[in-house]
């Protein structure tokens, strides 16, 4: 039995659901939103690569390494992005959330925030974890700023740690999250989904 089995996560609209080869078509448009290939920091396929990114995606869930998530929105089932689980350490109790991105029409919105407290939820309170992590890239401020308003402590900077899309090198930022900091994290999710959202945020 693997650490993470597949299931689906949803909660507001939002369904996270085991991504699978029929997703291609619903991730290459939601990367177009915004050509989200474009950028440097980030792992979204380019749009001749995203069935291949998929491929890896299952092979990685096979060798029990990351666990892929299709983002969609519940009613429609119109895929919006996709994230995952990776770095599975069942040993440990530990698993890292990334490969995380979003059409552009959703940045910004509730689905980060919603996906953050359905992934965490699962991986603390399913999964038994004793601690979540996050890794981005030191270029990536965005990134970094998203995952500290979540409340995860930054661990530090593994130097010259992988390749860019461009072939340069990067640093990475690493944070994590203990099963004890969960439950503040956890209010502070519900807070944040539950204020009334300024349309500009």
């Amino acid at each position: 039995m693997a650490f993470v089995e597949p299931t689906t996560l949803n909660k507001r609209g939002i369904a996270l659901v085991p991504l699978a080869l029929d997703h291609e078509a619903g991730l290459r448009a939601a990367a177009a939103d915004g050509e989200l290939w474009n950028l440097r920091v980030t792992s979204v396929p380019e749009p001749d690569q995203t069935r291949a990114y998929i491929e890896s995606a299952l092979q990685m869930r096979k060798d029990g390494n990351r666990f892929a998530f299709a983002v969609t929105d519940e009613a429609s089932g119109t895929v919006l992005g996709s994230t995952s689980f990776h770095d599975i350490l069942p040993a440990v109790k530990r698993v890292e959330i990334g490969y995380t991105w979003y059409a552009k029409r959703c940045q910004r919105s509730h689905v980060n925030t919603t996906c953050k407290l359905l992934m965490l939820t699962h991986a603390f309170e399913a999964l038994g974890c004793r601690t979540v992590g996050w890794r981005t890239d030191n270029y990536n401020f965005a990134s970094q700023r998203a995952i500290e308003r979540l409340g995860a402590k930054k661990d530090g900077v593994i130097r010259g740690h992988a390749l860019r899309r461009d072939g340069t090198v990067r640093d990475t930022v690493m944070y994590s999250l203990s099963a004890g900091e969960w439950p503040e994290v956890k209010a502070h999710l519900r807070y944040l989904l539950d204020k009334p959202r300024n349309p500009t945020e």
